[in-house]
């Protein structure tokens, strides 16, 4: 039997009653804020860990930022670049022809415009340097030896140079002949291609940047000169379409006996032709702006 009044089975039943005593509830009270103050007291410390997958998934996404980060900024340099062609120049139209024609938003060649006739004008153009390679082929626009001799000059002026510098590109590209006897003929305009004193053969030349002057850097590749072309007066025709030896040819024939009957001047002696190539491969052929010119002097000198 159980006595009625068993003190261990009192005090066990006491807990949840009425019958506590304030020393208790003082001593879990005591005890409670004593563990609190351990638990915010104690630096509690998380540490996290990844699965190889989770791992990897965030590295991707690192990775993506950055490339969307560089990819922007490289964007907007193509934007910028692809610009001066979307939104070309154009020169003082005075045919149909050459309503149709654009050129690049790039730097070129400075000059002034002495005097208009019929089909040509005569133009004073300011000094220049060059960059200028002899080509391989025996014609002025044999695509092998044209492609070989402007990746020869490009490469020089996007860094293959002493500084390691990049320059910007200009225009147009200019193929001009001199003379196999020997006569020199300065050459104008970014890219040139000029006949050499050695028979059969070609010299292609970039115009450089006007803000460099004399200031180049050197070219590493041996094959690659600089020169300094004075100012000149040319007789110049426009004409659209692809430039090949033919067409240069026919044009040259009519510029030079069109500059027969003009009264102020007369083609330099030696004088040979130069083509000028405004426009990049993907242009039409209706909207390309190519120019033939003719060294000319003033008849009274």
């Amino acid at each position: 039997m159980v006595p009625l009044y068993n003190p261990t089975l009192s005090l066990a039943l006491s807990i949840p009653t009425r019958a506590k005593s304030r020393s208790s509830n003082s001593i879990i009270t005591n005890s409670a804020s004593s563990s609190a103050k351990t638990k915010r007291q104690r630096p509690t410390t998380t540490t996290t860990s990844f699965s190889p997958f989770e791992a990897r998934v965030s590295l991707i996404f690192a990775l993506a930022s950055q490339a969307t980060s560089l990819s922007q900024r490289l964007v907007a340099d193509v934007a910028s670049e692809t610009a001066k062609y979307l939104f070309p120049k154009r020169f003082e139209s005075r045919t149909i022809e050459e309503a149709f024609m654009s050129v690049p938003d790039l730097e070129s060649l400075n000059f002034k415009v002495l005097s208009r006739r019929d089909p040509y004008e005569i133009r004073e153009v300011e000094p220049y340097f060059v960059a200028e390679t002899t080509m391989p082929g025996k014609t002025a626009f044999d695509f092998n030896g044209s492609s070989q001799s402007f990746n020869v000059l490009a490469e020089y002026l996007f860094g293959k140079n002493t500084r390691k510098e990049k320059m910007e590109m200009t225009t147009p590209v200019l193929t001009s002949k001199n003379p196999s006897d020997g006569v020199k003929m300065e050459m104008t305009t970014p890219v040139l291609t000029t006949k050499s004193e050695e028979p059969d053969k070609w010299k292609m030349s970039f115009v450089m940047p006007s803000k460099y002057g004399a200031d180049l850097p050197l070219p590493k590749d041996s094959s690659v000169r600089i020169k300094e072309i004075p100012r000149k007066i040319v007789a110049v025709v426009s004409f659209s379409g692809f430039v090949n030896d033919d067409e240069v040819k026919q044009r040259e024939l009519k510029l030079r006996e069109a500059l027969k009957s003009d009264r102020q001047f007369k083609i330099k002696e030696g004088s040979s032709v130069e083509v000028a190539q405004y426009n990049p491969p993907f242009t039409l052929p209706f909207q390309r702006r190519n120019e033939i010119a003719l060294e000319v002097e003033r008849k009274n000198e």
